[in-house]
């Protein structure tokens, strides 16, 4: 079964946002969209911000700093994933979607968002792609863009960390990939677009892949 007739989910560029007050407003929309909150309902949405330095980890708390101390807070979440860094040149994308109402599996909504990031690689002239076993989207062995997720009720929030332009000492306190694996930029490759403008090419791209999903 498609998803044809689903509307779109509505976006927005929220500029340079304080990690925890993120976190707490994809919570409160998360539930919205359930319908768990006093019993309102939502749509869904796709928010694209910039962070202040600050490193996440996930439910798991995997401990994967190369040092003892971190440049930057540290902050426990509730999605999954291991320890990685958000900041000044990083485009996060935060899609608060229904998975239940699109019908879509957790596995295949991953697949879907990663390949979303690597459709705007590609737009950018950059040749990215998946490595077997390892989340997220690499460029060769470094990785690129990293994804962690949280599933509830059918809603799924948090998202994925495309790398634009970072400063490469936040990555040097912590093994990023948990594979000794490397971390790169786009502007390794190229002199990337501003970063709302990426934000708006991949939320575009991520429509069309949601809308092609069955």
């Amino acid at each position: 079964m498609s998803n044809e007739g689903l509307r779109a989910p509505e976006f927005a560029w929220l500029g340079r946002a304080d990690y925890s007050l993120m976190w707490q407003r994809m919570e409160r929309q998360a539930q919205l969209l359930s319908g768990q909150q006093s019993g309102q309902r939502s749509e869904e949405v796709v928010w694209a911000c910039e962070h202040e330095p600050v490193y996440t980890t996930g439910r798991r708390g995997v401990d994967n700093r190369r040092q003892a101390e971190l440049p930057a807070p540290l902050v426990r979440t509730d999605r999954g994933g291991e320890t990685t860094f958000h900041g000044p040149g990083q485009v996060m994308l935060y899609p608060i979607l229904s998975l239940r109402k699109r019908k879509l599996g957790v596995r295949d909504y991953v697949c879907l968002l990663e390949h979303s990031c690597i459709d705007l690689l590609a737009d950018c002239g950059i040749r990215a792609g998946l490595r077997e076993g390892l989340p997220g989207v690499w460029v060769g062995s470094a990785k690129i863009a990293a994804i962690g997720l949280r599933v509830s009720h059918g809603i799924v929030w948090h998202g994925m960390a495309l790398n634009v332009c970072v400063d490469a000492h936040w990555f040097a306190a912590i093994n990023a990939c948990g594979a000794g694996l490397g971390v790169t930029s786009m502007d390794a490759f190229i002199e990337p677009p501003l970063l709302v403008d990426l934000a708006n090419a991949w939320y575009n791209l991520l429509c069309a892949r949601l809308d092609a999903a069955v």
